[in-house]
């Protein structure tokens, strides 16, 4: 991966958890931002997290690192989703 050009601009960002699961939390993004979901081990709290609650965290701008397209990573995107096109 090529080192990132452009320094951190670290921006807070704030939303309202929409729903929790054993494995995985999400968020609605204040600002018409979009849903963040997160895996629940990446969450930090004191408290029972329950639909409802305010979240915060701290991120910056994404960086396009290469002009170059991962084929390795898209085909075994296609793969899983043909893969569950089958299942279903």
């Amino acid at each position: 991966m090529a080192d990132l050009q452009y320094g951190d601009k670290i921006i807070e960002m704030r939303g309202i958890v929409t729903e929790v699961h054993d494995g995985m939390v999400a968020m609605d993004l204040k600002g018409r931002l979009g849903t963040f979901r997160i895996p629940r081990r990446m969450l930090i709290s004191d408290y029972e997290v329950k639909v409802g609650q305010e979240v915060g965290f701290r991120m910056s701008f994404v960086e396009v690192t290469s002009d170059e397209v991962d084929e390795k990573y898209i085909n075994k995107i296609k793969a899983m989703n043909d893969k569950k096109e089958r299942c279903e």
